[in-house]
C-alpha cells in the first residue's frame, strides 16, 4: 500500500493515473488523493473514497505554466503575476475553466482551482502522467488532513491501492486559495502563503467575503479530529486531567502534570507551528481523549491559516 517514492514507483503511479486509477501522493502542504482531471469516472472515485459531497470542488494540480492553459480559459495579468511569484508553492488560484474540465471537478462552477505544488514527487508524477491531476487531501471528508503517508493509510486503509511516501509535508497546512476577477483578489481559504505576501506582490488589498462555496475548505466545519476540540485563550484555565489533551502554540513550562501536552513550535515560529499542526492533532486524536484544548494564536500571517483550521475543527462539535 505504501511505496517509497522512487523513479520506479512514481512511474507506476503515473501509469495508474493514465489508466483511470486513484493514487495518494505527497505535496508540500498535505498528501493528496489524485486522479486524471479529464477522467470523469476517476474523479468520481475520489469523491467515493473520501465520501466527499459533490458540491465541494477540487483543486487541479499542474507542473508547468503551459499546463495551466489546458485547464484555464483565461489567465489575467494579476494571476500570472502571482504564478510567477509564488509557484511552485502553496497558492491556489481560481480562474475561469475550459470546457474540457468535467463539471464534477468544479462542482458545476464556471471556474477551476489550480495550483503547482512545491514537491519533487508531485511534480514528477504530474510530468510522467502528462495530465493535470485533480486532488483533494487524502483523508475522509471533514477530518484531519494527512501530512505523512502513514496518516493516509491510517484514515483510508485499503481504499487506496497506492500511496507514494515522500516524507512529512514541509508546510503542513493546505494552500491559500484566491480568486482573481476584474483585477481584484478575494481570499477563499487561508493557507500556506500569508495573505500579506500576496497583497505585497500584487499591490492589491485582498478581501475575504464570499457567499457561496467556490473552493475547498469553505464549509463552516472541516479539518476535524474524532476528539472534541475546544479553543482556549488562557491555558491555565485548562483542567489538569489525564483524559484531556493540550495543544500549545509554543513550548514552555506549565504546572500541569497529567494532561497530554503537545507543542506546535519550540519558540513561537509560525511556519514550524503550521507544519506541525495536523501531525500533532493526529497524535493527540489517537489517544482517544475526551477533549483536546488548543491554544489560540494571533491571526496574522500563517496564524490565520492555523486558526482557520482550529475554528473549523471546533465547529464540528458545536
Amino acid at each position: 500500500m505504501i511505496y517509497p517514492a522512487t523513479d520506479i514507483t512514481i512511474q507506476q503511479a503515473a501509469e495508474a493515473l493514465k489508466q483511470g486509477s486513484v493514487v495518494a501522493f505527497p505535496t508540500e502542504t498535505v498528501y493528496g488523493l489524485g486522479a486524471n482531471a479529464f477522467d470523469t469516472l476517476a474523479v468520481a472515485s475520489i469523491f467515493a473514497i473520501k465520501e466527499r459531497p459533490y458540491f465541494d470542488p477540487l483543486i487541479v494540480h499542474v507542473n508547468s505554466l503551459s499546463m495551466v492553459s489546458m485547464v484555464a480559459a483565461t489567465i489575467p495579468p494579476v494571476a500570472m503575476q502571482c504564478m510567477e511569484k509564488f509557484w511552485p508553492g502553496p497558492l491556489t488560484i481560481v480562474l475561469p475553466k475550459k470546457d474540457d474540465i468535467p463539471d464534477i471537478v468544479t462542482a458545476g462552477l464556471a471556474t477551476v482551482a489550480i495550483r503547482m505544488p512545491l514537491h519533487p514527487v508531485a511534480l514528477r508524477l504530474i510530468e510522467l502522467a502528462d495530465v493535470p491531476v485533480a486532488a483533494p487531501s487524502a483523508n475522509p471528508f471533514g477530518y484531519l488532513s494527512p501530512t505523512t503517508a502513514q496518516h493516509v493509510a491510517m484514515q483510508l486503509g485499503t481504499k487506496v491501492a497506492m500511496i507514494l511516501d515522500g516524507g512529512k509535508c514541509a508546510v503542513g497546512v493546505e494552500s491559500t486559495i484566491i480568486k482573481i476577477e476584474n483585477d481584484e483578489v478575494s481570499v477563499l481559504r487561508y493557507g500556506g502563503i500569508p495573505v500579506e505576501e500576496i497583497e505585497k506582490a500584487t499591490g492589491l488589498a485582498a478581501t475575504s467575503h464570499t457567499t457561496k462555496i467556490e473552493a475547498p475548505g469553505q464549509l463552516p466545519y472541516h479539518y476535524a479530529p474524532q476528539t472534541k476540540i475546544v479553543l482556549v485563550g488562557d491555558i491555565m484555565s485548562v483542567p489538569d486531567d489525564a483524559t484531556c489533551g493540550l495543544l500549545l502554540f509554543k513550548k514552555r513550562h506549565i504546572p500541569h502534570t497529567h494532561i497530554h501536552i503537545m507543542c506546535l513550535s519550540d519558540d513561537g515560529d509560525m511556519r514550524q507551528a503550521a507544519g506541525n499542526l495536523f501531525s500533532c492533532l493526529h497524535t493527540l486524536d489517537a489517544l482517544k481523549l475526551k477533549v483536546i484544548y488548543a491554544e489560540q494564536v494571533e491571526e496574522v500571517g500563517l496564524g490565520r491559516a492555523i486558526m482557520d483550521r482550529l475554528k473549523k475543527a471546533q465547529a464540528r462539535f458545536m
